[in-house]
């Protein structure tokens, strides 16, 4: 299930968005201003912003040109959402780093059309290509995972988890979530067979110190963070 942060200060649209989005499977998150909408990405990255560009404080333009400027939120889909329809609003827009660029008033249809649009383009460059996070490098085409200099040996499914991981940093993923992901939902198993896997998985991250990057979230499941704790250097 795609989580989308829905970045929009009038109540009304917002909650429409956010209705219809639910309506399609999503996980939505809302945030009226770009301090709450920097909050919530510092917190959970989602997979993709649907982003106004007129915001109380920070506009959204210049929220787009923070997340295209750091390593963290450099590849999360934006799709700007917004009443500025003037041809030098829309570059301006897509120069700063948007991936689609839809004005008000708008289709729900159309806007329903175009996210998943922008998560099919996006989604492919992740499967393939080989994933660094911190110290931790994996590479699909070669099934070969490292820490550094040190190579390490992961079975099949952990493998497949810490794949799903790294190509999520930093988001918090419930049991079921992995489930759905990494086993597929026409696989039937118990949702605490995922903790074994994490044990393993972190079992096997060991050589290489990076056996903390996965954290437990109480109460929400598991993440992996971008580097080592300090403790561990």
């Amino acid at each position: 299930m795609s989580q989308v942060l829905v970045v929009e200060d009038e109540a009304a649209i917002a909650e429409l968005i956010a209705l219809n989005l639910r309506h399609a499977g999503y996980e939505v998150t809302v945030a009226a201003t770009a301090e709450q909408a920097q909050a919530a990405i510092d917190g959970v990255l989602p997979d993709l912003v649907l982003l106004d560009w007129m915001l109380p404080g920070q506009s959204g333009l210049a929220l787009a040109r923070r997340w295209r400027a750091e390593s963290r939120t450099r590849e999360l889909p934006i799709i700007m959402l917004t009443a500025r329809a003037a041809e030098s609003d829309k570059i301006s827009g897509l120069d700063a780093g948007a991936d689609d660029y839809l004005t008000k008033p708008f289709s729900t249809n159309e806007l329903m059309a175009r996210i998943r649009a922008v998560l099919r383009r996006k989604a492919p460059e992740a499967l393939d290509a080989a994933v660094q996070v911190g110290k931790l490098r994996l590479d699909p085409a070669t099934r070969r995972v490292a820490g550094g200099d040190v190579e390490l040996k992961l079975g099949p499914t952990e493998f497949r988890l810490l794949h799903f991981l790294m190509v999520h940093p930093e988001r918090v993923h419930s049991r079921a979530q992995l489930l759905d992901r990494v086993w597929g939902d026409h696989v039937f198993i118990e949702e605490r067979t995922v903790d074994v896997h994490v044990k393993r998985l972190r079992e096997a991250l060991a050589p290489a110190q990076c056996q903390t990057m996965v954290e437990t979230v109480r109460g929400a499941g598991y993440r992996l963070t971008q580097q080592v704790p300090e403790t561990q250097a």
